[in-house]
């Protein structure tokens, strides 16, 4: 375990050691914590690791006083403490870092780091005195950021700069990561990794919430595994492999190669010309965009984020419209069909926002299940449902598509992020389409369910659906793609064959470097 060299800044109160001694969490229907053990020490990165649903957030929920355990106690330097709310917990130097970021778009970073607290000047907030402490922060632990931008104005990763901060500002010397790499490019990945070590080095005690085993084995000292809302085994990150890892996560060998059946590509399905969108803030988005995808085929979109791929999966669905260019369906055009009239013609869709757009948090499995088609027989007769078809019918999608589900009238939003994405995948296949657009079909999920999907979506491809994958995993581009196609500042910097690409080629071109990869092949489309 590794040793703090420096001591915590001034207002930082010192967590030497944190025990969770026998928490016991019930939700309705659901055990989320069974009897579970967890400590971390200071200058340490202690992960837990576990599927979707493993209670994992659950548990760190606990100690950050949002939920409060039937049974068990928390300990902090030897002393048994009891949290009724997050500000119990701040008040004891614990903090958390969430998932979905806790901030006020519409304020500056300083406003946002003041929101809350108690000011020296009385009713006015001391921002110049917030200020002040908050560049010394940034600057002790390397993390840039402008005091005075907006929140809207700045990127994932500077928003979640900012999240540290402004724990670190409240006198956090306990800080817990939920999923915190879910939404970041690479870069911002490994700027946040090396803001952690550094944090540890000060003595801080860290908890890296993740599924991601490869991210576990790069950042942590000491790897607790949890599985069914009990604690499988921790263990010291030395040596352990991967595999290892992942049986302990998911109770069975996990699968890392896929099987790609050899496919032969039929006709085009899917066509893009010279497509042009604009972003959200009416600026250009797509500029002329051209690409096809044929029957059987999968073709990659790789990019860094922002470059163009999310206006490029709404444009072609018809959730974002476009001002130049044409999409063909099975060679008939829809760039200005309705949605309900794409999804008719076998377009499928499973979107990036999957509780944004993919699901409807307070409607029911069932409901979920059926909403492209609700009015449509067998499901309904005249103006009336016919419930024991709907029934029928999520029955067999949660046993074909493997969905870990209470019952069928379980709201979508209790459900994990793998279990969302499994439902949203079983109703768009259960409608036999022609062409699949796949936006980050794995991101946020566990690594069982990202076998899952992976293998799905394999199956589709020998079964001659075509599919748009986009994706900002480059592991998984090159492991699903038969061809890869790169997104840069809205336009397609080339194409590349499979089996001609690597991950050093891909990246330069995703910084828009054309190198032999990128010879003019986006022009012939």
């Amino acid at each position: 375990m590794s040793q703090p060299t420096t001591t915590l800044p001034s207002g930082h109160t010192r967590i030497d050691r944190a025990e969770m001694r026998g928490i016991v969490k019930r939700f309705p229907g659901v055990l989320a914590n069974d009897r579970v053990n967890f400590e971390v020490h200071a200058g340490e990165i202690h992960a837990l690791l576990g599927e979707n649903g493993a209670g994992k957030s659950t548990l760190m929920r606990i100690l950050y006083g949002l939920y409060q355990p039937e049974e068990g106690q928390i300990i902090i330097n030897g002393e048994p403490v009891s949290f009724r709310s997050p500000a119990d917990a701040l008040a004891r130097g614990i903090g958390m870092i969430h998932q979905h970021f806790m901030l006020v778009q519409t304020l500056t970073v300083v406003e946002n780091v003041a929101l809350g607290l108690k000011s020296a000047l009385g009713v006015r907030v001391d921002l110049a005195g917030v200020r002040a402490r908050l560049v010394d922060l940034a600057a002790a632990y390397g993390l840039k950021i402008d005091p005075d931008a907006y929140i809207w104005q700045l990127s994932v990763g500077e928003q979640q700069r900012v999240e540290i901060v402004k724990a670190l500002y409240r006198g956090g010397a306990l800080l817990i990561l939920d999923e915190p790499t879910a939404v970041l490019t690479p870069q911002e990945v490994k700027e946040l990794f090396a803001t952690l070590k550094q944090m540890r080095q000060q003595g801080h005690a860290l908890i890296f919430i993740s599924h991601k085993l490869n991210e576990v084995q790069d950042l942590s000292d000491r790897i607790t595994v949890m599985r069914d809302g009990r604690v499988v085994d921790t263990v010291p990150n030395d040596g352990i492999d991967q595999r290892t890892l992942a049986r302990m996560m998911v109770g069975r060998e996990v699968q890392f190669q896929l099987d790609r059946p050899a496919v032969q590509p039929g006709p085009v399905r899917l066509e893009v010309r010279r497509l042009s969108v604009h972003n959200d803030q009416g600026l250009p988005a797509l500029k002329g965009v051209s690409l096809e995808v044929r029957a059987g085929e999968i073709l990659g979109i790789a990019g860094v984020s922002g470059n163009g791929q999310r206006e490029l999966a709404e444009a072609i669905v018809g959730l974002r419209p476009s001002y130049g260019g044409d999409v063909l369906l099975a060679g008939k055009s829809i760039v200005r069909e309705s949605i309900a009239a794409r999804l008719r013609d076998g377009l499928a869709f499973i979107p990036e926002e999957r509780t944004r757009h993919g699901t409807i948090g307070n409607f029911s499995v069932a409901e979920n299940a059926i909403l492209h088609n609700h009015g449509d027989a067998p499901f309904a007769r005249a103006s009336f449902f016919n419930f024991r078809a709907i029934a029928r019918h999520t029955a067999d999608l949660i046993e074909r598509f493997a969905i870990k589900t209470p019952s069928q009238d379980t709201p979508a939003k209790n459900l994990s992020g793998g279990n969302i994405q499994k439902l949203i995948l079983a109703r768009e296949l259960s409608r036999r389409p022609v062409v699949l657009i796949a936006a980050q079909p794995t991101r946020g999920v566990d690594i069982a369910s990202t076998e899952y999907i992976r293998q799905v979506l394999m199956q589709q491809r020998s079964a001659g659906v075509a599919i748009l994958l986009i994706s900002e995993d480059l592991d998984e581009i090159l492991a699903l793609s038969d061809r890869i196609a790169v997104l840069y500042e809205g336009e397609v910097v080339g194409v590349v064959a499979r089996e001609d690409a690597d991950v050093e080629t891909l990246g330069l071109m995703m910084a828009g470097a054309h190198g032999k990869a990128g010879v003019a092949v986006a022009d012939k489309l």
